[in-house]
């Protein structure tokens, strides 16, 4: 099973970006989504932008899994 995750990007020196997942900042490879833009979100995996994603539906995956780790932590 392959997870991919929301992230916010933060900057752009092309083909690489720098994106923001819930206050950990890294460098992925943006060569898949050339339209993005600082301030958008992506969805990453393995290191690449795989999608360019709606801002609401960002914030929602990433309430979901906000929602997940908490219900583990309590277990």
């Amino acid at each position: 099973m392959c997870v991919a995750v929301p992230a916010r990007v933060i900057n752009i020196e092309e083909p690489w970006a720098e994106v923001d997942l819930e206050g950990t900042t890294f460098k992925i490879n943006m060569t898949l989504t050339p339209e993005v833009k600082v301030g958008d979100y992506v969805l990453i995996h393995a290191g690449f932008s795989i999608q360019h994603l709606d801002p609401e539906e960002a914030r929602e995956t990433l309430r979901l899994w906000e929602e997940y780790y908490a219900a583990i932590e309590n277990e």
